[in-house]
């Protein structure tokens, strides 16, 4: 802003004309103590306040600290790294001492809020960015943030700017605050709308409305066929990969039923707690459980084809199985099973209990076991059941060197509640219709807080330019001109220093 451009009584000035810069005291980190000052670094020194993360501490008892000492309410500016953030240490961050690379404003007769906000100002932060130098790491000298220049109104007009600052600044910080919130309010609310859908509350009305409801024998007779199909048509893949000629019969006697027993001593689970015309069985008997496997990765042509090869890093937190960066070869894929869409993947080494729902044929490495459903299930229904077990799969799982397992006979043991395919077309249905509009939620609330966040720096442009305070200057002439004027306040400023100066030099 042009100081044509300012309202009357103002003047640009820089930096240098209203404080001073102190840099802080290069602490050795072989000093540093458990218990003792706290020595406020980069690090520590963040848009939202300064941060007790990762604090160093050192003993006053064994240095001079006087001169770096920090006092309630000193406004400390980052050189380094992110340069230009700006903080204000609070009275319960005491005592604390100043570390090099930050420092600390030493002003004089100004509104001291005033000068926090307008080194918060996107115009300060730019012309500290263009005015940084180094290319790993910014850093920026305090001579060359007190030559930027800045609007100064007169000193009765800058306590009103900082109070309707502070006032609507603290609402935008509440509202901000709110809007933070709800990513975690909708996480809980995903919870429940599983945990309600895998226990049979979310469909209770509807069940109970049902003329002709499937009863559990026939849900126990379709699950073993349907699980004996299953298997049969994985057997027919593996002899088709391996050339071998398929024996439906011959293979059959080798069919080992699935036990129905389920595991699930510390009732982790809500099994227990499902409805009477739904079956309680086990994982083993509504999918068939599969290892991954790697390709040899010496092996050139097992790789750089179409095939995505799926490990734990590309399943996201909400479930969704991203594209990969490797992808394997069909000459590859011959030495491996892939895994139809509709798998459930399940990490079952290191991070234990992360599941994902596979949208396209994949290989998949050792670290998942995957679940093919079988006509008895749908995907989606033992893809939200599977989510539930977290606990259970990190209980039951065993520790192995550097990491925890949970091999696949432990997974098959896993309690799976079971209720009709219809009752589990209804529940998917309801828990994708309030998934979506979880999701609306959410980004509404993000639209929000982008938009929260851009209001802050024009709240603060609109104070900077006198707009915040046009009715109070027209009411108040005597308090902007004359004596009282921005002009006025840095003569004094300018002639308080010189006499300081004066004085100094001639204790010296």
């Amino acid at each position: 802003m042009t100081e044509t451009q300012l309202p009357r009584g103002w003047v640009s000035a820089p930096f240098s004309a209203v404080f001073e810069l102190q840099n802080g005291f290069a602490f050795k980190s072989s000093s540093y103590v458990d218990v003792g000052a706290f020595v406020v670094r980069i690090g520590n020194v963040q848009d939202e306040g300064v941060s007790l993360h990762n604090p160093a501490y050192i003993d006053f008892s064994e240095h001079d600290l006087s001169s770096f000492k920090l006092f309630p309410e000193d406004i400390l500016i980052s050189l380094t790294g992110n340069v230009g953030r700006v903080a204000i240490i609070k009275g319960d961050q005491l005592p604390a001492v100043l570390n090099q690379r930050v420092a600390r404003v030493v002003y004089n007769a100004i509104e001291k809020c005033y000068v926090y906000y307008a080194l918060r100002t996107k115009n300060t932060f730019e012309a500290i960015l263009e005015t940084a130098k180094g290319a790993a790491q910014l850093n920026i000298s305090t001579k060359d943030i007190l030559s930027i220049h800045f609007p100064v109104p007169p000193l009765a007009e800058q306590k009103v700017i900082t109070d309707k600052l502070d006032s609507l600044l603290a609402q935008v910080d509440n509202t901000k605050a709110r809007l933070e919130r709800i990513p975690e309010i909708l996480k809980s609310f995903r919870q429940s709308v599983l945990a309600a859908a895998v226990s049979g509350k979310l469909t209770e009305e509807w069940r109970d409305g049902l003329l002709n409801p499937q009863c559990l024998e026939s849900i126990k007779q379709d699950m073993k066929s349907n699980r004996f199909n299953a298997w049969l048509i994985e057997q027919e893949k593996a002899c088709s990969k391996t050339g071998r000629f398929f024996d439906k019969e011959k293979l059959s006697a080798k069919y080992d039923e699935p036990s129905d027993e389920y595991q699930d001593e510390y009732n982790l689970t809500v099994i227990s707690n499902i409805p009477g015309s739904w079956l309680v069985t086990n994982l083993d008997n509504v999918s068939i459980a599969v290892t991954g496997k790697t390709p040899s990765t010496t092996d050139e042509f097992n790789w750089g084809g179409e095939i995505p090869f799926i490990t734990p890093t590309q399943i996201l937190p909400a479930g969704a199985v991203e594209m990969p960066d490797r992808f394997v070869t069909e000459q590859g894929a011959q030495k491996i099973q892939l895994l139809p869409k509709g798998a459930v993947l399940i990490v079952c080494i290191g991070t234990i209990g992360k599941v994902g729902l596979l949208d396209t044929d994949a290989a998949f490495n050792q670290q998942i076991n995957a679940l093919i459903p079988t006509n008895s299930i749908l995907s989606k229904f033992l893809f939200y059941w599977a989510k539930t077990l977290h606990s259970w799969l990190n209980k039951t799982s065993s520790a192995v060197v550097n990491a925890a397992i949970i091999n696949k006979s432990r997974l098959c043991a896993a309690p799976c509640p079971l209720p009709s395919i219809a009752e589990q077309t209804e529940i998917v249905r309801r828990v994708e219709e309030l998934f979506a509009f979880a999701d609306r939620i959410e980004q509404a609330a993000q639209a929000a807080l982008s938009r929260v966040n851009n209001l802050t720096q024009s709240i603060l442009a609109k104070a900077f330019r006198g707009e915040l305070t046009a009715d109070w200057r027209a009411a108040n002439p005597d308090l902007i001109t004359g004596d009282n004027s921005a002009e006025a306040l840095l003569a004094k400023i300018k002639a308080e220093r010189a006499k300081l100066s004066k004085n100094t030099k001639a204790k010296a």
